[in-house]
């Protein structure tokens, strides 16, 4: 070995030999992107949630989830398919960052361009999202500027492995107190952006809403409408109760004094209502039940409410639906979109509504207030958009409306379905006399009978609770007699048109599920 291949500490060593530890490379990543995200939802705070690049990220994820996927986590996962879904995004993007800060282990520049991508990536998707001005671009670009500083400066500081024989880098002391810094500020930043987002929410607003008081109320809900002591849910469901399912990862914030509906497009006169208007006429009260499309056979998306509102035939009667008009294209405040059959909508024994009220409530924030659509009868995607705003009366050929645009059919009667609700599956009671407990639902035409089989019996029919009206749901109990060991219960519904729910089994894509429900339990 010569002098001159002779490495000592006072001898610089090639830039291309300082490579940094690779806990701490991958740390700089991280924290980046920590940093990025921190200061993207601060700037979106004072523009809109939805700005903020982590939150439009993931809503893009939504949008471009195959159906079948999106089918399969709601199914799972009920009203948590969102948190699901952020976390596991929240996952993949800690993972990457990570990567990036080890592949830059010897030059920065591959970390530079990776976090660089992730600010791309969520200005991408803000500039993609319908309910967003062009302002709200400063918060992507907030968090690339920031993202990309910080991993600089946290690269620069790092230990790197040969830092004693290259004399460069930062101590270790150095670099800890630097990223320490970084993650108290996102935090800081982070929560300071959920703050100031959260001023401008609309809780006051429906406070200051107050009790709503039907012109036109429902009729009272007999005492023997629901058979709730006998295992089934009570008649109308609470409103914290009532099931959600939807694609916004954050609830929209609207207030009374912001809101507005527009109706245009095949009619003759353009309307415009603001909350007052519709406040101040005389208010409908009806009790309808809604079931969510999402809903398997046996499922828990299916709700009963007292809603409030406005007959939307009359709405649609003040703006003139002209001839050839086939659907209401139907926007939400957050751009998502649905399009409901301008048949079923001025169809006054169907009895569709601007709904503003729930149970003498406004509508909950997560239900759509100050208003949505409820249209007795339809299947939700295509009959109850929430936080609605716009009302475009078009034909089914000139606009596609979300659910459309993923293979989910255009009109979405809801089917004849019902389902045992005690016992539950492979619950264990006593031998002899068991009680069994259930609701059925055919909305906009009624239940006429529901029978129940048990193991290979036949059909028997069941106790019907009192009928409220055709688009409510039903209950039903009835009392078997069997012998120790393992039982299977079937039940089916048939509606007042003569129709007999099928046993065949289909899946909710692309119109509702089929297929009679069964529990198994144990008699001891």
């Amino acid at each position: 070995m010569t002098a001159t291949q002779i490495s000592t500490p006072e001898t610089p060593v090639p830039p291309e030999r300082v490579r940094l530890r690779l806990p701490s490379a991958g740390l700089c990543g991280v924290l980046a992107l920590l940093a990025a995200l921190a200061a993207g939802h601060l700037v979106a705070g004072f523009i809109s949630i939805n700005a903020s690049p982590y939150l439009a990220v993931g809503n893009g994820a939504i949008d471009l989830t195959p159906v079948q996927l999106k089918d399969f986590a709601v199914r799972t996962f009920g009203t948590y398919d969102k948190v699901v879904l952020l976390g596991g995004m929240a996952a993949v993007m800690v993972v990457v960052s990570a990567l990036a800060g080890v592949v830059s282990a010897r030059s920065r520049w591959p970390g530079v361009v990776i976090v660089a991508l992730f600010g791309l990536v969520g200005g991408f998707a803000v500039y993609e999202r319908p309910d967003l001005k062009t302002v709200a671009l400063l918060a992507p670009l907030a968090s690339l500027l920031v993202g990309v500083t910080v991993f600089v400066v946290l690269h620069r500081l790092a230990p790197r492995k040969n830092a004693v024989a290259a004399g460069e880098g930062a101590s270790r002391r150095s670099f800890l107190l630097g990223g320490a810094g970084v993650l108290v500020g996102a935090g800081v930043f982070g929560g300071a952006g959920q703050l100031i987002s959260g001023t401008r929410d609309a809780t006051a607003s429906r406070a200051a809403v107050g009790t709503l008081k039907p012109a036109v109320a429902a009729p009272p809900i007999p005492a023997d409408a629901d058979f709730a002591k006998l295992g089934t849910p009570s008649f109308v469901t609470p409103n914290a109760q009532f099931y959600r399912v939807d694609t916004a990862l954050s609830v929209p914030q609207v207030r009374t004094e912001d809101w507005s509906l527009r109706i245009h497009g095949m009619v003759d006169r353009e309307m415009r209502y603001s909350f007052g208007d519709i406040r101040n006429r005389p208010l409908t009260e009806r009790t309808i039940t809604m079931t969510c499309v999402s809903n398997e056979v046996g499922g828990t998306y299916v709700s009963t409410s007292d809603f409030i509102g406005v007959d939307l035939a009359d709405l649609l009667a003040e703006a003139g639906v002209r001839p050839g008009a086939e659907q209401l294209f139907c926007t939400s405040v957050d751009g998502w979109t649905s399009g409901t059959p301008v048949a079923a909508a001025v169809d006054r024994s169907r009895g569709a509504m601007l709904a503003i009220g729930m149970n003498r409530e406004p509508l909950p924030l997560e239900h759509g207030f100050p208003a949505r659509l409820v249209t007795p009868g339809l299947y939700g995607y295509v009959s109850a958009t929430k936080w609605v705003v716009d009302i475009e009366v078009t034909t089914w050929k000139a606009r596609q409306a979300y659910w459309l645009k993923r293979s989910w059919s255009e009109q979405a009667p809801i089917k004849t379905e019902s389902r045992i609700d005690t016992p539950k599956g492979f619950d264990t009671v006593p031998s002899g006399e068991v009680r069994l407990s259930g609701i059925a639902w055919a909305q906009f035409r009624g239940i006429e009978r529901v029978e129940i089989k048990v193991d290979n019996d036949g059909w028997q029919p069941v106790m019907l609770s009192t009928e409220v009206n055709v688009n409510t749901w039903r209950m039903w109990w009835a009392q078997i007699t069997v012998k120790p060991g393992t039982h299977q219960v079937f039940v089916r519904a048939t509606d007042k048109t003569g129709y007999t729910q099928t046993d065949a089994r289909a899946g909710t894509v692309p119109n509702g599920a089929t297929g009679w429900h069964s529990t198994t339990f144990i008699a001891s």
